[in-house]
């Protein structure tokens, strides 16, 4: 008898393990939704970089996901691009894609909000995805870009992101800029790049359009692209629009990844804006 309950406890506590997190499909987007064991708080939704696939799944950010599920929220991780059903490049990808799936989970769940983590490009997504949709609550953008830059190909012709099928302005790769791509001097490439203020101000991501808290986090010494002085750019337009929702932009000393070694501000800022 022992026995026999013992391999019934076992294969209940199996099953539950394997309820607590799912594989999900949608158009051109790929997930795993992870649960909470206890009473669902609400919907953080991770979208990784330019290294593709599905970034927030890895054994990484193992701890990070558990400190979120410890806190009763659901986690999504989320690939748009470079997994299974998803585009093989970062170009021209559909933000609406990534709505869809977002919402098809939400309305798996008893939730009412969500709150979206990006790195990098995956940052700029989920600044896009604010200003585009009125139903995202919280907004964190670690080592952000202010404007839509060109998809991740050998041509750079392209814009990263399309909404509605149409391709975002973006801000184009200039003479002053390929000399500094040669040299896999990135960030200067950037700064060459911004130097073309039209195709800036075409570009820029409507953050002001953003019904939501914003948390930007940024290294001060980025060498993959001028992640401060963009994420204070945005601080300023959100000052400028008189925008009523909270916004702050935290500064670390370090490069690009600076941003993802503090995660307890994150928590913090969660705690106090999205529950």
């Amino acid at each position: 008898m022992k026995l026999l309950f013992k391999i019934f406890f076992l294969m209940a506590f199996s099953y539950s393990q394997l309820k607590a997190q799912d594989t999900i499909q949608s158009k051109n987007t790929d997930a795993i939704l992870y649960k909470p064991s206890k009473n669902i708080r609400g919907l953080v939704v991770g979208l990784g970089g330019s290294e593709g696939g599905n970034a927030w799944a890895s054994k990484r950010w193992q701890n990070v996901r558990n400190q979120l599920l410890d806190r009763g929220y659901a986690f999504l991780a989320l690939a748009y691009f470079g997994s299974r059903h998803s585009p093989k490049q970062l170009n021209k990808i559909e933000i609406q894609n990534v709505y869809t799936m977002i919402s098809k989970v939400k309305n798996m769940l008893p939730v009412s909000k969500i709150a979206i983590i990006g790195g990098s490009r995956g940052a700029d997504l989920a600044l896009l995805l604010g200003s585009y949709y009125s139903d995202v609550s919280c907004i964190i953008g670690l080592s952000p870009s202010h404007a839509v830059f060109p998809g991740n190909t050998d041509h750079f012709s392209t814009s990263s992101w399309t909404y509605e099928g149409g391709e975002l302005p973006f801000v184009p790769v200039n003479e002053e800029a390929v000399p500094f791509m040669m040299k896999g001097q990135i960030r200067k490439a950037f700064e060459a790049m911004l130097q073309d203020k039209t195709s800036e101000q075409k570009s820029l991501i409507k953050v002001e359009n953003i019904k939501a808290p914003i948390l930007l986090m940024s290294g001060t010494e980025d060498e993959i692209c001028p992640s401060s002085e963009m994420a204070d750019k945005m601080i300023q337009r959100l000052k400028d629009s008189g925008s009523k929702y909270h916004y702050e932009h935290i500064k670390w000393e370090g490069g690009h990844a600076e941003p993802y070694k503090h995660f307890d501000k994150v928590l913090y800022f969660l705690q106090n804006n999205f529950d």
